[in-house]
């Protein structure tokens, strides 16, 4: 599409350069297509009457005439370059849509190459003990205090670059974004949770970051980034349904350059 709007620039180019307004110092002007200053007179041909005519130097504004000449070039070459850039980044973003596999999941980009996130294994916490989170077959939940956690206190996906870009293939239209983690004896807790008696219902409070988003695809490919750098830390890519407890967990850390 942006080839098709530089092409139609570059024929309004030319088709400005094939009409050009001679202005006379009377005020009036003459619309023509090419003109050619001689010694004394200015040799023109005209669009009006198709045909080649002359008229005294004296009597055309040339300082004007080539003064909007000029500033209309400038004008298309300015906006055919801005066509010419947006072109550049869409055929970029394409690229960058090329890389991602279409599996599900949480990916970034290193050396120009995509890179997969493993989705963690995430245990739910209460007084019950601890049990394994399936998405598919979600636990009875007891009523009361409970804790999402990974094991370990440490990612083993270390990122260096606190403004790195994620893209995340969703299984499902659901809620994503990025969380922080809390390192807290041997586990990272990812949220925590709160289960209503009688009702059920799951209060869920994950430490969310602010972030931007793009979507890439129509099929649920989006770009993330954090509104922010990241400070140093344990975090997670995440999709889930509120109130559900299905959340995916995708953890890396960020840690300072060496």
């Amino acid at each position: 599409m942006r080839r098709v709007l530089l092409a139609l620039f570059v024929l309004a180019f030319s088709a400005f350069a094939a009409n050009v307004k001679l202005y006379l110092k009377d005020g009036s002007h003459q619309l023509v297509r090419e003109y050619q200053v001689q010694t004394d007179r200015v040799r023109y041909y005209s669009v009006e009457r198709s045909q080649w005519e002359e008229i005294p130097l004296d009597l055309v504004d040339l300082k004007r005439t080539e003064s909007e000449v000029a500033e209309h070039k400038n004008e298309l070459a300015v906006e055919a370059k801005v066509i010419s850039e947006e072109d550049q980044a869409e055929r970029s973003l394409r690229e960058e849509i090329a890389k991602i596999p279409q599996d599900p999941g949480a990916y970034y980009l290193e050396d120009n190459a995509a890179k997969p996130i493993k989705v963690a294994e995430s245990k739910i916490h209460n007084n019950k003990g601890r049990n394994v989170l399936k998405v598919l077959s979600p636990i009875p939940m007891v009523t009361g205090k409970a804790t999402l956690e990974l094991d370990g206190e440490h990612s083993s996906t270390v990122l260096t670059d606190p403004e790195h870009e994620f893209f995340l293939q969703l299984s499902n239209e659901e809620r994503f974004g990025i969380i922080k983690l809390t390192p807290e004896r041997g586990v990272r807790i990812v949220e925590k949770m709160t289960i209503v008696p009688v009702t059920k219902e799951i209060i869920e409070e994950p430490i969310e970051v602010a972030i931007f988003r793009k979507q890439l695809t129509q099929d649920g490919l989006y770009k993330i980034w954090s509104a922010k750098p990241l400070a140093p830390g344990e975090y997670a890519v995440v999709e889930f349904t509120p109130g559900k407890a299905n959340m995916q967990v995708w953890d890396f850390a960020i840690r300072a350059g060496q």
